[in-house]
């Protein structure tokens, strides 16, 4: 900062100034310290800024089982709208969200000097641990479920699977099977409740549900259960993997989708327009689901204070070639 001032015939009180955007700068002698900043290639020091401000403009993450496509593109929207606010990013991986894991990674983050932390929390295990972080603690949660102990940001998993149900029967589809998730995990439970109350809406049967666990290994598996069972007309897959196991099942013993069984699923991962059929499914925004767990997480920082609220992010429905009207028999 010396060597800037210096060159910039300032002080380097007035280089503080000008890093730190203050308005009592005049316009030629910011631009004379920010070409001398640019020549000299000068970066301030984080640690440095950190003593003065006491903050390190870092944000941890705590996460789990980032091999699945939900939490690792959570992670990756969180990560982008930090690095678009000026912030890095710590993480700390968990391999289960038991309390002593999430509280213990919580604490790790904050001795690292963490300004607050976002828990990716997509599991019922996590809602409990989250009762016991240290209230002093800035933290958002990410799918933490109706749980009123720390702010949330959630995907609207209820209504983008009663969106995906409705659009079945509208297609004239009396009934909709459902392959859940596992029973462990919160959104589980709110797209089984989505695609429950669509159709008790409709006035349509409600199937008992087959329950997989996430992998496209698990909808192949499944997917016999449903081809030999009279009337399966329409499935809701509560996410794509395993709905491409059903596809490659009903591909191998000659059932067409959508002509024979319609097919939607959920998440719309990248290679969901390349199945065959492309598939219908429900998207997720994680962008948004980044921006604004970083909109709530920094208003905690920003005033001290941890205030509950829990803020929804809509889905989307996106129309491919995986659904048509059920074929007369």
């Amino acid at each position: 900062m010396v060597d800037v001032a210096k060159l910039a015939g300032v002080s380097y009180q007035t280089v503080s100034r000008v890093l730190h955007d203050s308005p009592h700068v005049r316009r030629d002698t910011r631009e004379r310290v920010l070409e001398a900043i640019r020549q000299l290639d000068y970066r301030p020091s984080s640690v440095a800024q950190a003593l003065v401000t006491g903050r390190s403009r870092t944000l941890g993450v705590v996460s789990f089982d980032t091999t699945l496509y939900g939490p690792a593109s959570t992670l990756l929207g969180i990560e982008e709208a930090a690095h678009d606010a000026g912030y890095g990013v710590s993480i700390a991986s968990v391999k289960s969200l038991s309390r002593a894991s999430v509280v213990a990674a919580v604490q790790r983050l904050r001795d690292q000097g963490a300004d607050g932390v976002v828990v990716i929390a997509p599991q019922r295990a996590a809602v409990d641990a989250l009762r016991h972080v240290t209230s002093d603690a800035p933290v958002v949660a990410v799918e933490g479920g109706p749980d009123d102990s720390v702010p949330v940001v959630a995907v609207d998993q209820h209504g983008g699977a009663s969106a995906a149900t409705r659009h079945l029967l509208d297609q004239g589809h009396r009934t909709v099977w459902h392959i859940a998730g596992p029973s462990d995990w919160l959104e589980t439970d709110q797209r089984i409740d989505g695609w429950r109350s669509a159709l008790q809406a409709a006035g349509a049967e409600i199937p008992s549900l087959l329950r997989g666990d996430w992998s496209a290994r698990s909808g192949y598996e499944l997917a016999p259960q449903l081809a030999r069972t009279p009337g399966v007309t329409a499935v809701f897959v509560a996410n794509d993997q395993m709905a491409l196991g059903l596809l490659r099942y009903l591909h191998e013993i000659g059932r067409e989708v959508p002509r024979d069984i319609s097919i939607v699923g959920f998440d719309d991962i990248p290679e969901a327009a390349y199945f065959t059929p492309p598939l219908t499914t429900v998207r997720q925004d994680f962008s948004e689901l980044g921006r604004r767990c970083l909109h709530l997480l920094l208003g905690q920082i920003e005033s001290g204070q941890r205030s509950w609220s829990r803020i929804v992010v809509e889905t989307e429905l996106v129309l491919r070639k995986s659904t048509s009207v059920p074929r007369l028999r």
